[in-house]
């Protein structure tokens, strides 16, 4: 009846599902949400406002094939993303540039760390804070320490659950100083939102005859491994399986769960057409939330009225309702993964696709360049 079946309706399984069904390969998309889109899902709350239900996401792409891809399901509203840090009531740009470097420290002291900077390591460079602490400058050590404690160690504290010693100094040296006036946070080609929101995007790329969706249904209801065969509802599927869940729970996590952070989001609706003046402020200092979002200026919604969401980080533990929404890469974890990963490597017709399968991070694009390769090579075969 089906040539593929697809676990997960969010980028990874519509992008895959739609290249197959071009292909003429009927397709069945399991989902065990209430709709598609995956995290991407977006829909106008009860006051008309459109969010993202999951978090704020934002597409941005230097790969011409993914941007191009994409732009057949939708047109863009073109946003150039800049985040603020409320930094002790004081909003300034992050990543750190000259401008915050002027806000931190006034016009005058501002522009002689400038010269300095500039003279040092060019302008438009990126310059890890780590690099700058262990200076022997001291007005760098200097610039660097403020990052440090005022932009970077207690945001990561909230988002990661950490100590301070405990954070690794090989992530605080990634964290970069940039010496320009740019406040752009991507420095991608293309930058933007679905013009009228994600899941139009992903209705149309899977409305198509050869696909076929079923929500509200855990793949463990109806898929089944068995001495390295795929069974679908009962019978011996010989067809191809993509699957782009959370694979420990696929196996009810028979070697332990894996370890992610998972957010949740407080939404909070104002009558006043204007919150913050910013899409996305983060609270670097101070409140138990890690980031404000205020989403008509993420997707250049026209309403009365303002909705944002506050976001709290916490550990995943797998209760109804969490989302795991980031994967902790060390050792320990990742031969955790390894075993779960075994359970199905000697499958041939199983493939593993997406951040929860694949147990990594990526962002949107890789994702969309993932599933058309993992489609172009099914289509092959």
């Amino acid at each position: 009846m089906y040539d593929v079946i697809i676990v997960g309706a969010g980028t990874a399984g519509c992008v895959a599902a739609r290249e197959l069904a071009d292909n003429n390969k009927k397709v069945l998309i399991i989902e065990k949400k209430r709709h598609i889109a995956g995290n991407c899902y977006d829909e106008k709350d009860e006051h008309g406002v459109l969010i993202h239900v999951y978090g704020p996401h934002i597409f941005h792409t230097g790969r011409e094939a993914v941007y191009e891809y994409l732009s057949r399901f939708t047109e863009w509203y073109a946003f150039r993303h800049e985040v603020v840090a409320n930094v002790h009531g004081e909003y300034m740009p992050v990543p750190f540039n000259l401008h915050t470097l002027k806000k931190a420290y006034g016009e005058e002291k501002g522009k002689e760390l400038e010269e300095k900077l500039v003279s040092i390591y060019g302008m438009g460079t990126k310059v890890p804070i780590l690099e700058l602490m262990n200076h022997e400058d001291e007005d760098l050590q200097m610039i660097g320490k403020y990052v440090y404690d005022n932009i970077y160690v207690y945001y990561t504290m909230k988002q990661w659950g950490k100590k301070p010693e405990e954070i690794d100094p090989a992530v605080t040296a990634r964290v970069p100083v940039n010496v320009s006036y740019d406040n752009c946070y991507f420095a991608d080609k293309y930058q933007g939102v679905p013009l009228h929101g994600f899941t139009p995007m992903y209705e149309k790329m899977v409305d198509h005859e050869n696909i076929q969706i079923k929500l509200n249904t855990e793949a463990k209801d109806v898929l089944e491994i068995r001495d390295n065969k795929v069974y679908y509802e009962g019978e011996a599927f010989g067809g191809q399986v993509i699957f782009t869940g959370p694979i420990d729970e696929f196996f009810d996590c028979k070697y332990g769960r894996l370890p992610y952070r998972t957010l949740h989001f407080d939404f909070e609706y104002y009558e006043e057409d204007d919150f913050q003046g910013h899409s996305v402020v983060n609270y670097t200092v101070d409140q138990d939330y890690t980031r404000i979002t205020e989403y008509k200026y993420l997707t250049g919604q026209k309403c009365k009225g303002t909705t944002i969401s506050k976001e709290y980080p916490g550990a995943y533990t797998g209760e109804n309702g969490q989302i795991p929404y980031y994967s902790i890469a060390n050792d320990e974890n990742h031969a955790l993964y390894a075993k779960y990963k075994n359970e199905v490597a000697e499958i041939p017709n199983f493939h593993l696709l997406g951040r929860l399968a694949e147990y990594q991070y990526y962002n949107i694009d890789v994702m969309v360049e993932k599933a058309l390769e993992l489609a172009a090579k099914l289509n092959n075969e």
